[in-house]
This record gives C-alpha cells, sequence and structure tokens, in this order.
C-alpha cells in the first residue's frame, strides 16, 4: 500500500534534481553531494540515490571512479548528433510498424494519445501542469511508436542514444513554453504526431520513415533557436551544460 507514495517520491526527487541541473543551480563539472540533496529537497536518501542512477543513465550526470557524481557538460555537435541519431531510429521505426500493418485494435493506444494530445494543444495558454501533461504524452506517442515497431535491435539502439540529454523527445518541450517562435513548434509537432499515425495506418512505410526523421529536426530548430539569442538561451533548461561556439 505504500508502494505508490514512494515511487511517487522517487519521481518527484528525479524532477527536481533534473530541474536543479538543468536550471543551472548544479554546474558542469559540479560534484553532486548526496547529503547536501537530501538536506536541499528535504526527501531520504533512497530517491536521491535512485534519481543519481536514473540521471547517469539519461547522461546528465556521470559516475566518478572514487564514487560519487558529477554534472556533465555537452557541445552543440553533441545535442545536433544526438537529435538527428534519434530521428533516424525512429524513422525506422515508424516504417516497420507501418510495415507490419497493423489492425485497428493495435493502433488503439497510439490514437488515444494523439487524441489527448490534440486536445492539450489546442489550449490557447497551457500552464506548466499542461506542459507537464504534455511531456508525459509525448514520451508515451513515442514509446508506442518503438513499442508498435516490434525491434529488439531498435530498441535497444534507442535506449543507447537516449543516454545523451537532449535527445530526448521531450527535452525542448519547455522551450516552446517559453520562446515565442517554439510555441509555433509545437503546433507543428502535434501536426507530425497525427500525420505518422495516419501514415501507420495506412501502411505508409515510407512516408511514415519521413514524417518521423522530420519531426526529430524541430528539436534542432528550437536548438538554433535558443543558441542564436543568448537573453532567451538563459532562460531555456539546460543551457548551462551548453559549450557554445565562439567566434
Amino acid at each position: 500500500m505504500d508502494d505508490q507514495p514512494r515511487a511517487s517520491q522517487t519521481v518527484r526527487t528525479l524532477l527536481q534534481l533534473r530541474e536543479l541541473i538543468l536550471n543551472g543551480d548544479l554546474s558542469p563539472g559540479e560534484r553532486v553531494s548526496e547529503l547536501g540533496i537530501v538536506e536541499r529537497l528535504g526527501v531520504s536518501r533512497t530517491p536521491v540515490r535512485v534519481a543519481l542512477v536514473r540521471l547517469e543513465e539519461e547522461g546528465l550526470v556521470d559516475c566518478l571512479p572514487t564514487g560519487g557524481f558529477v554534472v556533465r557538460a555537452f557541445s552543440e555537435a553533441d545535442i545536433a548528433d544526438a537529435i538527428q541519431l534519434r530521428g533516424v531510429l525512429e524513422g525506422m521505426a515508424a516504417q516497420r510498424a507501418a510495415e507490419r500493418r497493423l489492425s485497428r485494435d493495435e493502433l488503439s493506444d497510439l490514437r488515444d494519445v494523439v487524441g489527448s494530445l490534440d486536445a492539450l494543444v489546442r489550449q490557447r495558454d497551457l500552464t506548466i501542469d499542461d506542459f507537464s501533461d504534455y511531456i508525459r504524452l509525448n514520451d508515451r506517442f513515442h514509446g508506442l511508436l518503438l513499442h508498435l515497431a516490434d525491434s529488439p535491435v531498435l530498441k535497444r539502439s534507442m535506449e543507447r542514444v537516449l543516454s545523451l540529454p537532449f535527445a530526448s523527445p521531450g527535452a525542448f518541450v519547455r522551450v516552446q513554453a517559453e520562446l515565442p517562435e517554439s510555441r509555433e513548434i509545437l503546433v507543428i509537432a502535434q501536426e507530425h504526431h497525427r500525420a505518422i499515425l495516419d501514415a501507420i495506418e495506412n501502411g505508409e512505410g515510407s512516408r511514415a520513415d519521413h514524417l518521423a526523421r522530420e519531426h526529430s529536426r524541430l528539436a534542432r530548430r528550437n536548438l538554433d533557436i535558443s543558441v542564436k539569442n543568448q537573453r532567451q538561451l538563459d532562460r531555456v533548461p539546460g543551457a548551462s551544460l551548453i559549450r557554445l561556439r565562439r567566434a
């Protein structure tokens, strides 16, 4: 009966710790003190340990040989390469799903997620909670896409790509909440979701592949928008982790 509260505390701790890193409260190269996080967040050590292991898997922190963790830094090229590779893999997944000629029942979960995303995107003013819901649904969409491909090789390859932050489908969604240009991209992203679903339903493998690859480029577009405007970049979660090219 206590499993759910414990799980909720772990998720909350993970989100809060990730936010500390992405907001620059913990800087690249800084050692993350487990006890310090316990005191800062007011939680027990167990969810902190679980969160740090998860963040290492995501690539936001590195495990030190002597024990403990340190915050990582990333170049623009690191992020761009990871996004592009994710797009290639998701294109393959979408194509495989389309070629499997799945039944209407097999696609019901994907259709439901797209419908829920439609309802969110139609709202004019999205709150933080709305964006959290969008991230959850967006992750669900991309997870189902990989699941419907039914390819263990693709699944393992995707897990490796997503070990780098900023590569995940929802990595720049919060950017869309803060940058006017990117809010428009949120609407385009949803159009892509619906088009990918349509291509899979109709067994159009090549079209599904193309759409999924194009969809991944929206994350790169958000990155480029942010990098070109330092004032806006400073408000982007994770900006402190990016090593910018200097002329």
